[in-house]
């Protein structure tokens, strides 16, 4: 289950960008794994996330429908004229309430203090409440977010590539942020984790182009992790060899589709997309001796690589690890 702060994040984001107005099953489904698969707890946890948001003044619009596919279903949304302000022109009561829950939320970056001194929180830096949610934060987000709102482009050093991408949003998943949007390298959308850009981030001219009407959050992010940063056209898959303790699981997993050999002794053959590296790298070494990467040539050398990297040079460990990554 995710972390409430990171799930009303994305809450607020799948109800600012959506189209048209969602139902709880819409909601869910684009949250995915997010909330509990048990209606009644399901419907519970969203009740009380609603009630948050709105509490601090997330205009959340809802109708029954009537009439067609959806009678009798309530759907949601946010108003977006009503939620993006121009000037706060708040209130003093409405002010304290708001540096109350600046003080309750720490960002660890010079961008929340500052927040902090604007509402007037200054002062009390030093005996502020207990931290009670940790959000994570990057440099970069304030020039992303400036520049989704400015439909400017934004060019970046990405995997040792420039790259220069029409941002249409920025989410919360799994405790990092990451950009979606249009990559004008390889003309596709694509999902950048923000912590792996490299250097500066340069900020075109704004109004340079239109987000898709048919964007839609749900489909934001790849189902498998191990692709996040590319699609289908320009996909990596790495062909691993699962050891027959593990072969069951594992194909339940991926799908009998991507079993490409079945061994006398029980054991498999599979290919599975190797695209992030990362996360590939992940799902090999949770494995540990019962995964075996037989290629291509340059996977096999990056989880070979790093885990001598992270081990002692010449230590047992990392020989051990190696001679089974091979």
């Amino acid at each position: 289950m995710a972390d409430r702060v990171e799930r009303l994040t994305n809450l607020l984001a799948v109800l600012l960008e959506t189209k048209v107005p969602m139902s709880l099953a819409d909601i869910t489904d684009a949250l995915s794994g997010q909330y509990p698969d048990v209606e009644r707890p399901r419907r519970q946890a969203f009740e009380r996330d609603k009630l948050a948001l709105r509490e601090i003044g997330v205009p959340i619009e809802m109708e029954v429908r009537v009439g067609d596919e959806f009678a009798g279903q309530t759907m949601y949304w946010i108003d977006r004229s009503a939620y993006e302000l121009d000037d706060l022109d708040l209130e003093p009561d409405e002010m304290r309430a708001l540096q109350v829950a600046v003080a309750t939320v720490r960002t660890d970056s010079q961008v929340g203090a500052d927040a902090i001194l604007k509402l007037g929180g200054g002062a009390g830096l030093a005996e502020r409440p207990s931290v009670s949610a940790v959000l994570p934060d990057r440099p970069e987000l304030p020039v992303i977010r400036a520049a989704v709102a400015a439909r400017a482009p934004l060019t970046f050093e990405y995997r040792g590539e420039e790259r220069t991408v029409e941002p249409w949003g920025v989410l919360l998943r799994g405790g990092f942020w990451y950009l979606v949007g249009h990559d004008r390298l390889r003309r596709a959308k694509r999902t950048f984790r923000v912590d792996r850009i490299d250097g500066e981030l340069d900020v075109g001219e704004g109004d340079a182009f239109e987000r898709p009407p048919d964007f839609d959050p749900r489909t934001a992010f790849p189902a498998d992790p191990k692709q996040i940063g590319h699609a289908s056209d320009d996909a990596v898959d790495a062909t691993v060899h699962i050891a027959a303790l593990r072969a069951r699981a594992i194909e339940r997993e991926l799908g009998a589709h991507r079993v490409v050999d079945r061994r006398d002794d029980g054991s498999i053959d599979v290919s599975v997309p190797a695209t992030n590296l990362d996360a590939f790298r992940s799902w090999v070494i949770g494995l540990v001796d019962h995964a075996e990467v037989l290629g291509p040539p340059e996977v096999r050398a990056h989880v070979v690589d790093w885990l001598r990297a992270v081990s002692e040079p010449g230590g047992a460990e990392a020989d051990h690890l190696a001679e089974h990554i091979r």
